[in-house]
């Protein structure tokens, strides 16, 4: 399966990676590769949780248009 992720850098330097279409599915990294890598990892255990739970596995995301 392919997730889109968002990730940005906080106030402490650390790079924090979300997969959005997965509730609570968030991990980080020294470098956006780690952050990358975890975030795969996090992706994996959570589809796993959701399904012994009987979960659906992603929850739909759409894109909306605000002005600003």
């Amino acid at each position: 399966m392919k997730f889109l992720i968002t990730m940005f850098r906080d106030e402490d330097g650390m790079y924090i990676a979300e997969c959005p279409s997965i509730p609570g599915c968030v991990s980080q990294g020294r470098t956006e590769e780690e952050a990358e890598r975890n975030v795969r990892a996090a992706i994996q255990e959570c589809l796993e949780v959701r399904a012994e739970k009987g979960l659906p596995l992603t929850v739909t995301t759409r894109e909306v248009e605000v002005p600003v």
